[in-house]
């Protein structure tokens, strides 16, 4: 049995994180912010959502860095002059919507969970459509991230 060389097991340990976060992203936009929307008031759906994305965020807050190491150990290996235009593409991507992970944790999500914490709905529901939106950046930042990816392959 040959085992699993370190290369590629850095491969699995990128895809894997690009998966949780952008397929995390794909089900927080498309199935559980409408479902909440659609179902609960701003005093139920506010809560489940800051809890939710917190849940989500301390996953990310491993991901994130992660895609960002193994990726550029895999560049790195074969060389930044040597790699593929995907490649540089992927890490281009990549660093963008890692700025923008930071920004959503730093800034917006504060401002919801506070407003969450002192009841104040309509101001908590104005950081969550700021989340939304940059949620939504990113989402389509990273299908594109996975479409060059696949580009990359052929």
């Amino acid at each position: 049995m040959n085992l699993p060389t370190v290369w590629t097991l850095t491969f699995t340990l990128h895809l894997l994180a690009a998966v949780l976060w952008v397929g995390g992203m794909a089900f927080a936009h498309f199935a559980l912010r409408p479902s909440a929307a659609a179902l609960l008031e701003p005093p139920q759906r506010l809560p489940l959502l800051a809890a939710t994305l917190g849940r989500f965020f301390g996953l990310l807050g491993v991901a994130v860095p992660l895609i960002l190491a193994t990726g550029l150990a895999l560049l790195l290996r074969v060389g930044m002059a040597a790699a593929p235009p995907t490649w540089h593409a992927m890490l281009l991507l990549g660093l963008v919507m890692a700025a923008i992970f930071v920004f959503i944790v730093s800034r917006p999500y504060p401002r919801l969970r506070r407003h969450v914490a002192a009841r104040e709905w309509p101001a908590a529901g104005a950081a969550m459509a700021v989340i939304r939106r940059w949620v939504l950046v990113n989402l389509v930042l990273g299908t594109l991230t996975v479409v060059v990816a696949g580009l990359g392959r052929g």
